[in-house]
């Protein structure tokens, strides 16, 4: 994935860059104006200090480092380490209830999440994944499509069908081995390869589709500086652009490594 993520890496700021200009082009002092609030702010507080602890243990606790070091007996579960670290703020009096409340973001997280992640889960549950898998499959056999045209539907099905997940982990446990499956059953034997890798590559790039995508785009969109109407565009564009690099360049690419 090296190269076709690199070209990527390198290109996206560009075309992001013509399809929402920032409003601010030019930030020749921006080294100066950092260090002259970082004086004005002073040292860190007795606050801010907690918050810092706070983060450090909440990394060390969702790592699982406990459980690493001491047994299955100490895992604790994301949730709980969540709440670990919002009390040890309140009763330090770093954060009080009303902070907590005015956090929109966090709210605005929580919800889209709660919804769609449940959608998501629940659609796996009651075979609604796997009928639409098994349709798709009978559909593309009975169209009679060769197998190059038969990969790429997959794999832009797949992609596309993000819009109704808001969880990129959720979305590849319910389908990527159905629709793995499927292209296994259709594509040639020498070409399989390049279609698991397009398909691994894909469940990456449509975390740019919404902006409850993947985990930080709430928080992101949260900050208010996007629109959800720009968002989307943009991510529907560069997310084609993404499919085109790693088909192309990335394709070349494993073809000089002999992956196909």
């Amino acid at each position: 994935m090296v190269l076709p993520g690199l070209v990527c890496l390198f290109l996206m700021p560009l075309i992001i860059y013509l399809l929402a200009p920032p409003e601010l082009k030019q930030t020749p002092d921006a080294i100066g104006f950092a260090r002259g609030e970082l004086a004005r702010m002073g040292p860190l507080s007795a606050s801010e200090r907690v918050m810092l602890g706070t983060f450090g243990l909440l990394l060390v606790l969702w790592a699982n480092v406990p459980a690493m070091l001491f047994g299955s007996a100490f895992t604790l579960d994301p949730t709980v380490v969540a709440f670990v670290g919002l009390f040890i703020l309140i009763i330090t009096g770093t954060l009080d209830w009303d902070d907590i409340l005015s956090e929109k973001s966090a709210w605005d997280t929580l919800i889209w999440f709660g919804a769609l992640v449940m959608l998501a889960e629940q659609l796996n549950k009651m075979g609604v994944i796997a009928w639409a898998s098994n349709g798709m499959r009978d559909a593309i056999v009975a169209s009679g499509m060769g197998w190059g045209a038969a990969a790429s539907v997959l794999v832009l099905a797949f992609v596309f069908s993000h819009y109704l997940f808001a969880s990129t982990t959720a979305h590849i446990s319910a389908m990527m081995f159905a629709f793995l499956s499927v292209g296994a059953a259709l594509v040639p034997g020498q070409y399989l390869v390049l279609f698991l890798l397009m398909m691994t590559a894909s469940s990456g790039i449509m975390m740019t589709l919404t902006h409850y995508a993947t985990g930080t785009s709430p928080i992101i969109f949260g900050s208010g500086y996007v629109s959800m109407g720009l968002w989307w565009k943009v991510g529907f564009i560069m997310c084609l652009f993404e499919l085109a690099v790693f088909a192309v360049v990335g394709g070349l690419w494993w073809k000089l490594l002999g992956y196909w």
